[in-house]
């Protein structure tokens, strides 16, 4: 009774300690299954390059071949789970959550897990968000499924996960509600919010207690610079811009220039190119913030940086578009932070470039979020809790909108989960009466106070209804093997041929479903009612009726 209670309860869309609480534990739970992940990342690596070292005597051998054998298990595992399940990624989370209420299936969530590990382990220019963002999505959806929780909360629930992913990924809690709100729902609701901006704190919570309190960014810091500069940043912005749309345009052009190939010589040519490369410039290896730093530590020439940057573009480009599983937020901010770096020269002589290198480094993960995913908010709040000081929002913001502005009206890029997502035919836009009637769950929704009638005569349905004319009716019909429920109601029609009673067949619905799913069954005839069960198809729990139903859009349009 009181999980039938909860149920009930989290089928409205509204704040709840309910929800809350469900946030907190589902962020918890994707959190554990993100440090799990982290913490096999870090084993593997290690064992691998122990035992390479052993095998070789050369490094630059040992780094080629860490990717060929990570894509060999990749391949492995594929098998395994199958082919047709090697889904993964944020944007198949966005169409999961917006089509299938957040429902990850277990297969892809096997491959995201292992695949991701290995891809990290074997130094591809990967990040860890893509799969951080997957398997919270799928840790904390699961706790609903396996609760049989609505769907609206479900959908909720894996919009915590993802929160307390990329929370647990960064230690950004913050950037990472910002980022579920604008990047994967695309709304602001309050109901919503608070949950996801919970589950995020949890994540964050969970990973400092792991991994300590500083996040892998913390070498980046925030130095002021005179208003003049701002002019410049103008400019830092517009090529970040340009960069960041040469990103999107030329990851779709792998994309479509291999989708012929089959999908294992894809995987053993992107693990060729990544080996190549890093044993001629190992700096270009991973997408590990920890090597820029070193990097950064290392007082490179303009050259090196340059080399790197073209290095850990093309790479990044090749294992994405290749379809190496892991996410494309981490590189972005490689490049962004290597980017703004060398942006920086041109005014060295003014700005020295020792003290002042992690601002436009800084700068320059603003201005490439922004363009490769079009979300400006996002990006100024991660660079604003990544260094610490709320002196870059206007810097940043200086930056964010050209290249936000370059990218989109002057060179028409767009978002490139928004691409990826075109080019998979994976649908992600949904109308505004389905999004409106998907947040309330039935059971906020249907009438439980009904007179059920099993197998009665016509005279009985039609006394009663003349008694009781407000009262819902069901008459059940029993077969061999199955069981019909029928609507009843008094015809008032007024016909010559009229008979006392009309019988109107309803269709079910389970409990954990949406008003979504009433009005797609509802929407032809606009009339009749819909009935809901709680486990088996025959046990029925409450009606939803045409008139109802009416009642909730109207209240959805004001």
């Amino acid at each position: 009774m009181r999980l039938s209670a909860l149920r009930k309860e989290l089928a409205h869309p509204r704040t709840s300690i309910q929800i809350c609480l469900l946030g907190i534990v589902g962020g918890v739970s994707a959190a554990l299954l993100i440090i799990l992940f982290r913490l096999c990342v870090e084993w593997v690596q290690t064992n691998a390059l122990h035992q390479l070292s052993n095998v070789f005597s050369s490094q630059g051998l040992v780094w080629m071949t860490m990717p060929l054998l990570a894509v060999l298990f990749i391949l492995v595992i594929a098998y395994l789970t199958g082919f047709k399940h090697y889904r993964m990624g944020i944007p198949f989370v966005i169409h999961r959550v917006k089509y299938y209420y957040g429902h990850i299936p277990f297969r892809t969530t096997i491959n995201q897990f292992f695949g991701g590990m290995l891809a990290l382990a074997g130094g591809f220019v990967v990040g860890r968000e893509g799969p951080s963002v997957h398997l919270g999505a799928a840790g904390s959806s699961y706790f609903g499924q396996w609760l049989r929780l609505p769907f609206n909360t479900i959908r909720i629930l894996a919009g915590c996960g993802i929160a307390a992913g990329i929370s647990a990924s960064f230690n950004t809690p913050f950037a990472a509600v910002i980022f579920v709100m604008e990047v994967v729902l695309r709304e602001y609701k309050i109901h919503i919010f608070v949950p996801v901006m919970l589950a995020a704190a949890c994540g964050s919570v969970m990973t400092r207690l792991v991994f300590g309190s500083v996040n892998e960014l913390s070498f980046l810091s925030f130095n002021d610079f005179s208003e003049w500069m701002y002019v410049y940043l103008v400019g830092l912005g517009i090529v970040l811009g340009w960069l960041a749309t040469l990103f999107n345009n030329q990851l779709m052009r792998i994309v479509k220039l291999f989708r012929p190939v089959s999908m294992i010589w894809r995987l053993v040519l992107a693990a060729i190119i990544t080996g190549v490369v890093i044993m001629l410039l190992p700096e270009a290896r991973g997408a590990d913030f920890v090597d820029i730093h070193s990097l950064f530590e290392s007082s490179p020439g303009v050259w090196l940086l340059l080399a790197v940057l073209i290095a850990k573009f093309v790479l990044a480009v090749f294992a994405i578009g290749l379809g190496i599983p892991g996410g494309i937020m981490g590189p972005v901010m490689v490049i962004g932070m290597l980017a703004g770096a060398i942006l920086l020269l041109p005014v060295s002589h003014i700005l020295p470039v020792e003290e002042y290198t992690s601002s436009f480094a800084l700068l320059g993960v603003a201005g490439m979020l922004t363009a490769v995913l079009h979300a400006p908010l996002a990006a100024l709040s991660a660079v604003m809790e990544l260094s610490y000081s709320p002196q870059i929002i206007l810097p940043a913001m200086l930056v964010i909108v050209p290249a936000y502005v370059t990218s989109t009206q002057f060179l028409g890029n767009r978002s490139v989960f928004i691409r990826q997502l075109d080019y998979q035919n994976l649908p992600y836009a949904i109308s505004s009466i389905r999004e409106s009637l998907e947040k309330t769950g039935v059971m906020a929704a249907m009438a439980e106070d009904f007179k059920l009638f099993r197998d009665a005569p016509e005279h009985v349905l039609s006394n009663f209804l003349s008694q009781e004319p407000t009262t819902l009716v069901v008459q059940m019909e029993k077969f061999e093997l199955d069981v019909q429920y029928k609507l009843v109601s008094l015809d008032v029609s007024l016909g010559h041929d009229s008979k006392p009673i009309i019988l109107t067949e309803m269709e079910g619905v389970s409990a954990q479903s949406t008003l979504h799913e009433v009005y797609e069954i509802l929407k032809k005839s606009r009339s009749g009612a819909v009935y809901i069960y709680d486990q088996e198809p025959d046990g029925l729990i409450g009606l939803i009726t045409w008139n109802t139903l009416q009642s909730f859009l109207q209240k959805a349009q004001y």
